[in-house]
């Protein structure tokens, strides 16, 4: 018999994730309504809970096939991403200088199969790869509008050496 590496769990009998959560990470699936005409999935339903704060500014992005946004990370804001379409993996990494789970990498798989909508903390730097073949289209709810002249946002390299993981372990071989 051949020698291998043995499997690890990654969830628990009911499907709850065994990975770490950093610190003020939300994530929720969503019901989806589903009858002989179509579906439909409610993207704000009034839950201030959830959501935290009021809707103050909404856009929509992309991205495209085999491609990647990030590391991004915002100093005022939070982020509040849905899925519309398609199957992203979310990279997050929590570099907070006095957060509980500093140093914390979480990865959620983003579909309509399964979490649609996460809560990204102000703070925390996020990665959003699509591993499929079709653009995958996501709304976002942040916390703050987008200030033209003075963008909210830090970026870093996808492989920057500063990220401890590395990306490129989980991307298909394009």
């Amino acid at each position: 018999m051949a020698a291998g590496d043995r499997d690890v769990a990654t969830v628990t009998k009911d499907g709850r994730s065994l990975s770490q959560v950093i610190d003020g990470v939300k994530m929720r699936s969503t019901p989806n309504h589903v009858d002989h005409r179509g579906s439909v999935f409610e993207v704000f339903e009034g839950d201030l809970e959830f959501w935290e704060t009021p809707i103050v500014y909404v856009y929509q992005f992309s991205v495209r096939p085999h491609q990647m946004k990030g590391w991004g990370l915002h100093e005022v804001k939070a982020d509040r991403y849905t899925i519309i379409f398609g199957e992203i993996l979310l990279f997050l990494w929590d570099d907070r200088k006095d957060s509980s789970t500093r140093g914390v990498v979480q990865r959620v798989v983003m579909s309509d199969r399964g979490v649609r909508q996460v809560i990204i903390p102000t703070g925390v730097w996020h990665l959003s790869v699509n591993l499929g073949d079709e653009e995958a289209r996501l709304i976002n709810f942040p916390t703050d509008v987008y200030h033209h002249d003075a963008p909210d946002r830090l970026l870093l390299n996808w492989d920057s050496p500063e990220v401890p993981i590395r990306v490129a372990d989980y991307l298909p071989k394009f």
